[in-house]
């Protein structure tokens, strides 16, 4: 399993996960002529997208992958807050699992100010990958992970001081801070996990060398920051 990030950021998302030759490209929030950049004009190995939620850093170029002959998977709230329709489009819930070829991908739910947000549980033979952005909890424990790819999008040490109340108060309503990612990995299950990405970190409130540093020293596993963009 090979986790890659090309943009993990409030100004754009897009990740891919690759198993033989198959790959699931998650988020699309960056214009559609970067991504087919990215994939290298070819979509052909590209089984499907998985959409965490309806906010344009994340979902940008959503009814453009369709177009181009991805099919897309979304919560009900995301599709209707993005205006999503047509046979490329595929409903999941939380909860329900589904299937996309070798993937089977079980979506729960996050917390986040947007419109039914999800995270996502993937399998691909022996690979287990957690996938959550843009929530400030998650509430699930999981067991058996290989994979975990989460947000780490800030810390109350590092935050800016000039930050005003409401986008302060907003920033910890709706994203993970060190000291809940802390609290998750405490939780969870990391006996077989063999790399950890760290997603999202904030352009002003955040610290790349802290974060990778607190989290590597906790877990004893390899951590990696994904990049703002390639």
């Amino acid at each position: 399993m090979i986790f890659e990030s090309y943009a993990s950021s409030s100004s754009g998302n897009l990740y891919q996960l690759s198993a033989g030759n198959s790959a699931l490209m998650i988020e699309c929030g960056i214009p559609i002529r970067e991504v087919k950049k990215y994939f290298n004009f070819d979509f052909s190995d590209v089984v499907g997208c998985l959409l965490t939620h309806n906010h344009g850093d994340h979902a940008k170029a959503a009814k453009d992958i369709m177009k181009a002959g991805v099919d897309l998977y979304c919560s009900q709230g995301t599709a209707n807050a993005l205006k999503l329709k047509g046979h490329r489009l595929h409903i999941v819930q939380a909860l329900k699992q589904f299937q996309i070829g070798e993937w089977v991908i079980l979506p729960f739910e996050v917390e986040h100010d947007a419109a039914e947000p999800l995270g996502y549980l993937i399998v691909n033979g022996d690979s287990k990958v957690l996938f959550a952005t843009d929530t400030y909890y998650v509430h699930w424990q999981f067991n058996g992970l290989t994979h975990i790819c989460i947000e780490c999008n800030y810390s109350i040490d590092t935050l800016n001081p000039s930050l005003n109340y409401t986008r302060k108060k907003r920033l910890m309503e709706s994203h993970m801070g060190l000291h809940t990612l802390v609290d998750f990995f405490k939780a969870n299950d990391l006996e077989m996990v063999e790399e950890i990405h760290l997603l999202h970190l904030s352009d002003e409130n955040s610290d790349e060398n802290l974060f990778m540093e607190t989290i590597q020293r906790l877990t004893g596993k390899p951590v990696f920051i994904a990049p703002k963009k390639k």
